[in-house]
């Protein structure tokens, strides 16, 4: 059963403004790499724009209303933070990103894909419940898994994060909510300085792997091995995966030292779990990921993973 590809070219009309790392050629060099005719047989869907509802279902309302209600005059940005612009076609931008993730989640719940890659901007594992942050609007991943909540009556949804950075918005969202589990690997210390290991929700429902400054694939491998027990523990129904490839040595925006190599095997390792207990059931968003060219191989190794189930 092939993977579906979600994308939309409202992801080329987010302009951050020029020289800002999160740039549209991010996701045309993934869609570049994902031509080649070893991945012909991806289903190439378009991801449609999320409803209001679905990202009230992640967000507070206030939250909502501010970003879908700026207007942001043609050729101008519109800074929300040092970091997280808005400009003339982020909102619709963020909207087919949240939308491509519910519509991931419907394709592998419907049962005609059995894995998903959402290849979208901008990305999301920083939005918290009532702020923007991080280059992020709406919290793609979390909007995901309440849409799984809401429309397939799943209960227990896991989100797996490998971006280099902690997916703080992520953690905000499902901190009080026992039935959804949330893991990162992630750079410490780094932006944006959350999680730490004590970090572990309400329910003992997160799970922090910080990595020191360095980390190459020993160490990377190492913390996600110990990290399956927990998993296994929670008995997921779904995976989700906040898919960054900023910990490859060429990124410029950390000092992680992994390898295509590695970003193919944690998709691996994450996809026979799946197979094990979640009847395969595989949603990757992605998140990070800066140096374009690390970005496309990596981008390509996860997907090759992705299409081994």
């Amino acid at each position: 059963m092939s993977v579906a590809l979600f994308t939309h070219p409202s992801a080329l009309g987010h302009d951050t403004g020029e020289d800002h790392p999160e740039c549209p050629d991010r996701v045309r060099s993934v869609l570049r790499a994902l031509e080649a005719p070893e991945f012909a047989d991806l289903l190439r869907e378009q991801a449609p724009a999320a409803p209001v509802e679905a990202l009230l279902a992640a967000h507070g309302a206030a939250h909502v209303e501010d970003i879908l209600g700026r207007q942001v005059p043609d050729g101008k940005l519109i800074y929300l933070d040092a970091d997280t612009v808005l400009s003339p076609g982020s909102v619709t931008a963020a909207l087919h990103a949240a939308g491509g993730a519910c519509a991931a989640v419907d394709a592998v719940m419907e049962g005609w894909a059995r894995t998903a890659f959402v290849v979208m901007r901008p990305p999301g594992h920083h939005a918290e419940r009532d702020r923007p942050m991080g280059f992020c609007l709406f919290n793609n991943a979390a909007v995901a898994a309440f849409h799984a909540r809401e429309k397939w009556s799943l209960r227990r949804i896991a989100v797996l994060d490998f971006d280099v950075h902690h997916g703080n918005g992520t953690q905000d969202i499902f901190w009080s909510d026992r039935d959804l589990f949330y893991a990162s690997s992630h750079q410490h210390p780094c932006y944006p300085g959350t999680g730490m290991a004590h970090e572990r929700g309400v329910a003992e429902n997160i799970l922090n792997m910080p990595l020191a400054p360095g980390s190459g694939s020993d160490t990377f491998r190492a913390s996600w091995l110990n990290a399956i027990p927990a998993l296994t523990a929670f008995r997921p129904e779904l995976l989700i995966i906040s898919a960054g490839f900023d910990a490859h040595a060429a990124d410029p925006l950390a000092q992680l030292r992994l390898r295509e190599a590695d970003f193919f095997w944690i998709t691996e390792q994450l996809v026979a779990f799946a197979a094990a207990h979640c009847r395969g059931r595989v949603v990757s968003l992605l998140e990070g990921g800066y140096d374009l060219d690390a970005l496309a191989s990596s981008a390509a190794a996860h997907v090759r993973a992705l299409m081994r189930l």
